[in-house]
């Protein structure tokens, strides 16, 4: 079964790779310096919920375990974010759905440091074109909190259609949080998404 998450997605600097255990040291060290910045907007776990304590995170061994199991499985394609070389986030195509619905979700986050040089929709752009013109899925997802301004800016640059609230959707930073839904499907992008953002970026300064 080709799960198409075996691979490098690239754009110049900016690369999607499959996240693996020696990626531990590096990733650890982003998320340190970026705790503060990513806290409102990470899934928690709440408390109601059978053998798990209130924020309680996997370690990043349990995590990439589960994650090349799911991905191999076909359910998702979990991918760092290099920069230069540099390991600067993280992009998860997850909720990957076939038979009449062939659709996915994105969800994505990105050093501080880098933010706000087209990094970030650079890597939605390449991701959503594999998984429409490889994988073969006809819908892709985002569900983003209101105030993520930053977030927001990423996918309405790429042409992303907002749909409308999902009240008390997620888990996040604590309480069930309100998100945003923003779609495409693949007749939205019937050449590249990749393409449509070099020609956006061209024409005035970069999102995050």
């Amino acid at each position: 079964m080709n799960t198409g998450w075996q691979v490098e997605l690239r754009e110049g600097d900016i690369a999607l790779r499959p996240i693996r255990a020696r990626d531990q040291r590096d990733w650890q060290e982003v998320s340190r310096r970026n705790r503060e910045w990513l806290r409102r907007w990470e899934a928690t776990v709440p408390p109601a919920q059978p053998g798990r304590e209130a924020g309680a995170r996997p370690t990043f061994r349990q995590m990439t375990r589960y994650l090349r199991a799911e991905a191999a499985a076909g359910r998702i394609l979990p991918f760092v974010l290099q920069y230069q070389g540099r390991l600067v986030g993280q992009l998860t195509v997850g909720g990957i759905t076939w038979g009449s619905m062939c659709s996915a979700n994105i969800g994505y986050w990105v050093d501080e440091e880098v933010a706000g040089r087209g990094i970030m929709p650079t890597a939605v752009a390449l991701c959503v074109d594999h998984c429409f013109g490889v994988l073969g899925l006809h819908r892709i997802e985002v569900c983003i909190r209101p105030e993520n301004v930053p977030s927001r800016r990423v996918v309405e640059k790429l042409g992303f259609r907002e749909e409308g609230m999902r009240p008390r959707y997620l888990h996040i930073d604590g309480d069930w949080r309100d998100h945003l839904v923003y779609a495409m499907t693949v007749e939205e992008a019937p050449r590249s998404l990749l393409d449509r953002w070099r020609a956006v970026s061209s024409r005035g300064p970069n999102g995050n």
